[in-house]
């Protein structure tokens, strides 16, 4: 997963930049330790988001789980509006996918409602030349091929029932947009896609922290040099 360190305080390199995911009701309290570590911050719209600029040089560019669709968050400040609008309940879902294993489910509130995960096996990529590697590379084929059939089988069982308004992907970008190009996920190709999860090999576990993940607010924070 991306980092997600505690707060603005924790020790990084000059220079170094991170991914935080903030909850929006922690999202004031998160700029408000940005800016006592940091010094005075101005706002201002950059790239979609909210970028802070702080009198070091820091700068933190803050980013909603997903489009206000008619949907505004509330409140006096860009950041309020920002935290309300992470606030809202809204329904995802995710395919997670790696040539180990897999992990689909149903989010709503940074919660789990439904999934299913496991294990399948895809061999990685041999340095063999010739006619073993031309075998090799159909078995991988063939492999890959069977993992974004059967995982998307399970997504679409899973989101079955539920309105889905939004979706997720992460783990291996190839192998879950193939996923999402299988018949049985046809009625939900056309949903909005929010930001892609860097993830480890999917599991019960790496779904919930996901899950989190997707319904925070994205923070890109670059330290001072």
């Amino acid at each position: 997963m991306e980092t997600r360190p505690s707060g603005p305080n924790e020790k990084q390199p000059c220079g170094a930049g991170r991914t935080a995911f903030i909850p929006g009701p922690r999202l004031a309290g998160w700029v408000d330790r940005f800016a006592a570590s940091h010094g005075a911050v101005q706002e201002e719209p950059d790239d979609g988001g909210t970028l802070l600029k702080a009198a070091d040089g820091a700068r933190a560019l803050l980013r909603a789980p997903w489009p206000v669709d008619g949907r505004p968050g509330r409140g006096a400040t860009t950041v309020e509006r920002l935290a309300s609008l992470a606030s809202q309940e809204r329904r995802l879902g995710i395919i997670l996918v790696r040539r180990g294993g897999y992990a689909v489910g149903v989010v709503s509130g940074g919660k789990v409602a439904a999934s299913k995960s496991g294990s399948r096996y895809v061999q990685s990529r041999s340095a063999a030349g010739g006619s073993s590697q031309q075998r090799f590379a159909r078995r991988r084929e063939n492999q890959a091929n069977a993992l974004t059939e059967a995982v998307a089988g399970y997504a679409a069982a899973v989101f079955a029932g539920h309105s889905i308004e939004y979706l997720v992907l992460g783990g291996d970008a190839a192998l879950s947009a193939a996923v999402l190009e299988e018949k049985a996920l046809k009625e939900y190709a056309s949903r909005t896609r929010l930001a892609f999860l860097a993830v480890a090999d999917p599991n019960a576990t790496v779904l919930r922290r996901a899950a989190a993940d997707a319904c925070a607010v994205r923070i890109e924070v670059t330290d001072p040099l």
